[in-house]
């Protein structure tokens, strides 16, 4: 029978008990929770995804990051998209 390894997260957590009540009578709401992001799911095309992720990594930002301030941007600017179906 294999002898069973005590992890390092169980050696930290072993002696450390989590109360059974917790008192959240005086507690605040988060005043930053208007700011919070949204997920959601969205599809792109590859090539836009790729595009993103190259744009991101020569700024030294996260691709989804990058996104969201150009999306951002174009909101706050009124940005119109101009769609001409062929």
């Amino acid at each position: 029978m294999p002898v069973r390894r005590i992890g390092e997260n169980e050696k930290l957590m072993k002696g450390t008990d989590m109360r059974d009540n917790y008192d959240f009578s005086e507690s605040v709401k988060n005043p930053y929770a208007k700011k919070l992001k949204k997920q959601v799911t969205i599809r792109l095309d590859e090539d836009t995804v790729a595009y993103f992720k190259n744009l991101a990594e020569k700024k030294d930002l996260p691709y989804q990051s990058l996104i969201n301030l150009y999306l951002r941007d174009c909101a706050q600017s009124h940005k119109d998209l101009k769609i001409e179906w062929q």
